[in-house]
């Protein structure tokens, strides 16, 4: 299928999912990614921070962990068309973006261009780590700079079950995929 399909088709199935439903399958995809990468003290972690009026997973079960167990914890912002990457603490003050996005007040980058984890925000994952998302390219832009070992994971309420079509040149492909029932590797011979 092409991307504005699965878009289109992947925004209505998320809006069908009640709140109640969305939050516990948070917390299955959260459980799934703790039993299967399990972060460290100190490494970081890289990972958005949900807008609500969309149904996005609830990554704040991640972040209230990680914060908690001192894992450093890094959240996007947009600043001159770019996504700049922001670590944040217990403390921080969070603002709503012009999308509805809760950002840092701060626009400090931390210049970290290395991290254990980038947790991608997505609408659709297929089967060989190809992800639709909003189609604004900025985790493609962000996946360009960072270093080449980051494990790149997407989360997702639903499977993947028909492969994108339209893959293009500059679309840089996940290394994971959680969703409420699996861990997908995209890496021949790793599960």
């Amino acid at each position: 299928m092409l991307k504005a399909e699965l878009r289109k088709e992947y925004i209505q199935k998320r809006k069908a999912l009640s709140s109640d439903e969305a939050f516990l399958l948070s917390e299955k995809i959260f459980n799934n990614f703790m039993r299967h990468f399990n972060p460290k003290e100190r490494e970081k972690v890289h990972i958005f921070l949900p807008i609500p009026a969309r149904n996005e997973i609830d990554t704040k079960i991640f972040i209230h962990y990680f914060l908690e167990h001192k894992i450093r914890v890094f959240v996007p912002k947009v600043a001159a068309d770019q996504l700049v990457n922001i670590e944040i603490f217990a403390d921080s003050i969070f603002e709503m973006s012009k999308w509805g996005i809760p950002e840092p007040v701060s626009n400090e980058d931390s210049g970290e261009d290395y991290f254990h984890y980038v947790i991608t925000p997505l609408l659709y994952c297929d089967k060989n780590g190809n992800r639709v998302g909003y189609g604004k390219g900025f985790y493609d832009g962000l996946f360009q700079r960072i270093s080449p070992e980051t494990k790149k994971i997407g989360v997702n309420y639903f499977d993947p079950d028909v492969s994108v079509d339209d893959v293009w040149e500059n679309d840089i492909s996940l290394d994971y995929l959680v969703t409420p029932t699996k861990v997908l590797s995209f890496f021949k011979g790793l599960e």
